[in-house]
């Protein structure tokens, strides 16, 4: 259970009600974390601000997009955040065995070159403190131009957030992902 229950979508002003109903329709449920945040309108609306940011960038494709924010989250031991971007990444036919073999992207041959750069941002990146080595960035910025660099790092960024927010609040993670997570296992 988490240590802040979240609000009743009945009690929501109309504007908070159309961000859950967006939410809803792009994960296809009403996340909880956002319905804690919606205890506190302005901060909710900030935070969905910034997550359409970051999201409106197209400078990478979905499955770096997907792997990093997932990487970022498994770094970081947040629950939610991983059963949400596995979630994420199923939804988007990220292939399974990528996602069972994020922790050995070094070895594994089903990841790029520039996943594994992007992947070893995000894993060190989402360590504290930051564990990104000079030698790390200078073959990142191998793979990835400027533009692409900053939407990596938005997106390691936001998930620091999320997954200390959602982390320390003990987040109860939604029935769809709980269940997708499992096809992981």
């Amino acid at each position: 259970m988490s240590r802040i229950n979240p609000a009743d979508r009945s009690e929501l002003s109309k504007e908070i009600q159309t961000l859950m109903d967006q939410s809803e329709t792009m994960m296809g449920f009403v996340p909880n974390d956002a319905l804690i945040m919606a205890k506190n309108p302005e901060l909710l609306q900030s935070v969905s601000q910034l997550i359409n940011t970051i999201y409106s960038f197209r400078s990478i494709s979905e499955e770096i997009r997907s792997l990093v924010g997932l990487m970022a989250s498994q770094a970081s031991g947040c629950h939610y955040c991983i059963a949400h971007t596995s979630n994420s990444a199923l939804e988007k036919n990220i292939s399974i065995e990528k996602l069972k073999k994020i922790w050995e992207f070094e070895s594994s041959e089903c990841f790029s070159e520039s996943e594994k750069a992007a992947l070893r941002i995000a894993l060190n990146a989402a360590q504290t403190p930051n564990l990104i080595s000079d030698e790390d960035y200078s073959q990142f910025k191998k793979c990835f131009d400027e533009n692409q660099q900053i939407e990596i790092l938005a997106i390691i960024s936001l998930f620091g957030f999320l997954n200390r927010w959602n982390s320390s609040l003990m987040t109860e993670i939604e029935s769809l992902p709980l269940n997708r997570i499992k096809e992981l296992e």
